[in-house]
């Protein structure tokens, strides 16, 4: 499940620009459709700009976007009629037009959102004075080895990677267990309780 940051001036928010979004899981935060809102969109997992009606403060605020970051995934809402104005310098990683359908739309987030910073499993996670291996699948606090099975791994990994963000049960469902997984929200609950035993009471609140 990715977190969507979607700039318009659309009193109806992002669904009024995107109305598949409505048939999406993927939580949307509505900013205003100008530069106060580079800072805050940039931390998102994909950025959608609301080009439908100023194409030119669109532009700019793509640009503004990109120049925050390389990194950061940016897909374009505008008509056909305006697509003659979309060039390379905007920025954007992709366009789609505001009728898109639901099937559509998730595979342009769920390839977009793929972060390459999020992605890049062979860099290690440090939160403090935790490390996280990818590669060798090691954990270590403070010096010390974590023993964790691959689950716990898996999910410890995924909360590391994103300090200080909120993760629902079903987005830990969905990023750690898989598509595939048919267990209830419990799981979640069993492998946080014992993620934190192995933190140790120091260090359960991390």
């Amino acid at each position: 499940m990715a977190e969507l940051a979607c700039l318009t001036d659309r009193s109806g928010g992002a669904k009024e620009v995107l109305p598949a979004l409505e048939y999406l899981a993927h939580p949307v935060a509505t900013l205003p459709l100008d530069g106060s809102s580079v800072e805050a969109a940039a931390t998102a997992d994909l950025v959608v700009v609301d080009a439908t009606r100023d194409l030119s403060r669109a532009q700019a605020l793509c640009r503004r976007l990109r120049a925050a970051g390389d990194q950061v995934a940016i897909l374009v809402v505008m008509p056909e009629a305006g697509l003659a104005g979309l060039q390379r310098d905007w920025g954007a990683s992709d366009f789609v037009l505001p009728d898109a359908g639901p099937a559509e739309l998730e595979a342009r987030v769920r390839l977009l959102a793929q972060r390459p910073e999020v992605a890049a499993t062979d860099a290690a996670v440090r939160v403090g004075e935790l490390v996280v291996d990818p590669v060798s699948y090691q954990v270590r606090l403070r010096g010390r080895p974590l023993d964790l099975t691959y689950k716990e791994f898996e999910l410890l990994r995924f909360l590391a990677a994103r300090p200080g963000r909120v993760s629902t049960r079903a987005q830990l469902l969905q990023e750690v267990w898989g598509y595939d997984f048919f267990g209830g929200t419990r799981t979640v609950d069993v492998h946080v309780r014992r993620l934190r035993a192995k933190l140790g009471a120091e260090h359960e609140s991390m």
